[in-house]
């Protein structure tokens, strides 16, 4: 659980240092994240029986993420008639799958208001990944848990995942999430121009 506070304390001070000062990092975080990305692929690479372990997770690794692109459509299309929201919207904002800098600016072609709508939403879902992972693999299976992270479980969201849900659901997550990434820039769209 100190790793969680650690975790919320680190992007809160983020937040403080980035609005009281002028520091300006660039695309640092993406180094930041290839790295974290290249050391992860290290120790799924230095696990035994890769082959093995892919064939294990069989049907989870495509029943995830379809549960994921369903209850996600699922919660865009309850919050549009919640919020009075076309449904169009709704459901491609909830297609961006927590992918919050494909969204964003993917919508903002489209509307500029549903544009930062749609950032906002998948950023979100984002930090209460970070926020409820921990707290969620309490109550519900590690494996089943990872849904919550959509895209996110691919980079941002897998450290977390392995700390707190083991390395044995490492490639399950990554698979998740590249899958869902995989989807998103295609849905999106798609979702906008038949609705």
């Amino acid at each position: 659980m100190s790793v969680l506070y650690l975790v919320i304390s680190s992007l809160l001070l983020g937040m403080l240092v980035g609005k009281y000062t002028s520091l300006e990092f660039g695309n640092l975080y993406e180094l930041m994240l290839y790295l974290l990305i290249f050391i992860i692929g290290i120790d799924i690479g230095k696990s035994r029986g890769l082959r093995e372990e892919l064939k294990r997770l069989g049907k989870m690794a495509l029943l995830l993420p379809s549960a994921t692109v369903v209850g996600s459509l699922i919660g865009g299309l309850l919050a549009s008639i919640l919020l009075k929201v076309p449904p169009k919207w709704g459901l491609a904002i909830s297609a961006g799958f927590g992918w919050y800098s494909l969204t964003g600016p993917l919508l903002a072609n489209y509307s500029p208001v549903y544009g930062i709508i749609g950032f906002l939403a998948n950023l979100t879902r984002e930090i209460l990944t970070i926020i409820f992972y921990p707290l969620a693999i309490k109550r519900i299976p590690k494996e089943k848990a990872i849904v919550m992270g959509g895209a996110t479980t691919m980079d941002t969201t897998l450290p977390l995942m392995v700390k707190f849900g083991g390395t044995e659901i490492t490639l399950l997550a990554f698979v998740h999430g590249f899958i869902l990434t995989a989807i998103a820039p295609f849905l999106i769209p798609l979702i906008l121009q038949l609705l």
